[in-house]
């Protein structure tokens, strides 16, 4: 137990970090571009909340070509951030298509935490509909199979329970539906 709180120290620590420089980043690029005061603040919190919507659309299994596309605008946009405003651009002196770039991010953003939003993807907090009996509608490659086999085995003997497909999915990264029938192919 110790030995994995301090795994999730590290990542946090490091992602507090990253978070921070990056939105530092992204903040002095706004202002660059001729957005200032609040609206400076703003930029780098639209794209990180993007950034987040976007993940979580991802982890959920559901909408995945909607979810990179608005992960990849995000990222794009936070890296872009990130090495402008590592010297190789002069910031007294932005040039007329950052700042156009940066004027129309608002729109961008909106569009797609809208569309990440209203997706008709199921709600990760409404109950999801349990599988059908029956055996598994297609064959489960053997080495996602053996894999989850480790996962599961690991997970016994941790907890002394065995996985459920919840905590399956989560583990393997999969859609609720693949991890249901791997639960379901390991009892």
């Amino acid at each position: 137990m110790r030995r994995h709180l301090a795994r999730i120290d590290a990542v946090l620590i490091q992602a507090v970090i990253a978070g921070a420089l990056s939105f530092a980043h992204l903040h002095d690029l706004a202002e660059a571009a001729g957005q200032h005061g609040w609206k400076a603040w703003a930029y780098p919190v639209s794209v990180d909340l993007l950034l987040v919507a976007s993940w979580r659309r991802l982890r959920s299994g559901q909408a995945a070509v909607s979810g990179w596309c608005w992960f990849v605008t995000a990222l794009v946009a936070s890296l872009g951030a990130n090495v402008a405003t590592a010297g190789l651009l002069d910031l007294d002196d932005v040039p007329d298509w950052l700042r156009i770039l940066v004027a129309g991010w608002p729109a961008i953003a909106f569009l797609g935490g809208t569309l990440l939003a209203h997706d008709p993807a199921p709600d990760t907090h409404e109950p999801v509909p349990e599988p059908l009996p029956g055996p598994p509608s297609a064959p489960t490659p053997a080495a996602l199979m053996e894999h989850a086999r480790k996962v599961a085995t690991a997970h016994k003997a941790r907890t002394g329970h065995p996985i459920d497909a919840d905590t399956l999915r989560t583990r393997l990264g999969i859609p609720a539906v693949l991890a249901d029938r791997i639960a379901a192919q390991l009892t």
